[in-house]
């Protein structure tokens, strides 16, 4: 197709210029006058039509070149539909900040900085002594309650109960002496044999040993009856309290040792052996092994050609060989103006998405902070 434009362009260049239909001879004469005017004197030369028509030939060849190397480049160089979306961004390693739970003084510091530390390694630990003295306090008040609550359930012994019956008897005895005296007394005062006042120490007497035989009485029935049913749960609460302190204690005491919540390095030792610290007061600062993550961002046009688990490769300057392998895992949903920290080949004032990129890293190569090329594979991305 492009051989058959190049041909009638060609054509249409080296074909000789039209003659006016209209005044036939007075073309002739004019082209003969100006034909005498501008012809030079015979020298030797070809004639002037010949040359007239060599620019018109150059200028076809030009044309035909032209579109012949378009025919070609075109073709060659014709743009696939991009596989790919390469993005900067930086690594994103989180950190914990390390503190014991409860307070007291730093007996051991078992890493330091740039350590590698396992989930659940013991990193550090307090003075347990005064731990295991409060301990030892919970338990023994424990074994109180618990004694005491054993006292309720099981009742009055049979001794108590015997003794609260001979105590009945002795106060029932009493009583009959002292309703004996008072009626002798009474006889004597009605013969002035005795005072007024023996006479009311008597009664008086009397009087108490009826309340005494009374007192014994229900004492006795309090024996038999046993403990009311409230005694004993409001000993069955203390007993649950006290139970709640020492769990609580022993706690405590497993919270004086500081372990390691997962995989990582030692960033920062903040405290030294031998200092007090406070609950929650920074002892250490640990790098997390992993998740790691890449953040970066991607604008607006780019936006719709990813998807949350795309998956994605990142390279390092300082090892380009080496490929670390991820997905996408957050998209932002809102839109921000691209931070200084950000190279970009659009304008720093355009709108970007923040992406969240999680990556392998079994080497450990990628440190916080690190510049990262992120190659997102958008084939993975439609196929989701």
């Amino acid at each position: 197709m492009t051989a058959t434009v190049v041909s009638r362009v060609a054509q249409q260049l080296s074909a000789p210029a039209p003659s006016s239909q209209g005044t036939p001879v007075m073309a002739a004469s004019s082209a003969n006058a100006a034909d005498s005017v501008r012809r030079p004197a015979d020298n030797g030369l070809p004639p002037s039509a010949p040359r007239r028509g060599l620019p018109r030939l150059w200028l076809a060849a030009l044309v035909v070149a032209g579109l012949g190397g378009a025919a070609w480049y075109l073709p060659a160089h014709e743009q696939p539909e991009e596989t790919q979306l390469v993005l900067q961004g930086n690594i994103d390693v989180r950190q914990v900040n390390l503190s014991f739970k409860v307070d007291g003084r730093i007996d051991k510091l078992v890493v330091d900085e740039g350590d590698t530390v396992k989930a659940g390694q013991v990193i550090a630990t307090l003075d347990k002594s005064y731990f295991h003295d409060d301990l030892r306090v919970a338990r023994a008040s424990r074994n109180n309650l618990a004694a005491a609550l054993a006292k309720l359930k099981n009742g009055s012994r049979p001794e108590e109960i015997s003794e609260a019956r001979a105590q009945l008897a002795y106060q029932q005895a009493t009583l009959a002496r002292a309703r004996h005296d008072f009626a002798r007394v009474k006889q004597l005062i009605s013969k002035n044999a005795v005072a007024p006042q023996e006479f009311d120490q008597y009664q008086a007497t009397w009087a108490s040993a009826e309340a005494n035989v009374k007192y014994a009485q229900e004492a006795l029935r309090l024996a038999e009856i046993g403990p009311r049913q409230e005694d004993i749960d409001a000993a069955s609460a203390q007993l649950a309290q006290q139970e709640a302190s020492i769990i609580q204690t022993e706690r405590r005491l497993a919270d004086s040792d500081l372990a390691a919540p997962n995989d990582g390095s030692i960033l920062t030792r903040a405290r030294e052996k031998g200092a007090i610290v406070q609950a929650g007061e920074t002892v250490f600062t640990l790098t997390l092994a992993s998740p790691v993550w890449v953040r970066t961002y991607v604008n607006e046009r780019d936006l719709g050609r990813i998807r949350p688990n795309t998956p994605a490769q990142v390279r390092t300057d300082s090892a380009p060989g080496k490929v670390y392998r991820g997905y996408i895992g957050f998209i932002s949903p809102t839109a921000e103006f691209t931070p200084k920290t950000v190279e970009t080949r659009e304008l720093r004032t355009d709108l970007v998405y923040r992406l969240r990129v999680i990556v392998d890293n079994p080497d450990g190569g990628l440190r916080q902070g690190m510049p990262v090329t992120v190659i997102l594979d958008l084939n993975g991305a439609s196929g989701q």
